[in-house]
């Protein structure tokens, strides 16, 4: 099971594009379709600066961070408002 990490202005729009494998790279090649965690930020270096931190993480703990937020690994997208 693959886990991505990105940073995005759109949720709604990325989340289509990882579920339709319409952007090549890992989520195409890895069929990274749900949405299992997310963190919302007041502004995109904010973001940006919480992926870079993110992306050094192990599997482990970004494991740990899911199952805190989403224990059932539900889709999240679902619950989001269009």
């Amino acid at each position: 099971m693959g886990l991505f990490t990105s940073v995005t202005d759109d949720l709604m729009r990325r989340v289509w594009q990882h579920r339709t494998g319409a952007m090549p790279g890992f989520t195409r090649k890895y069929g990274v379709k749900i949405l299992v965690w997310y963190e919302q930020h007041e502004t995109r270096e904010s973001a940006l600066t919480r992926e870079r931190q993110l992306k050094k993480w192990n599997r482990i703990w970004k494991l740990q961070l899911i199952e805190q937020m989403n224990s059932a690994w539900c889709d999240l997208s679902k619950d989001l408002s269009v």
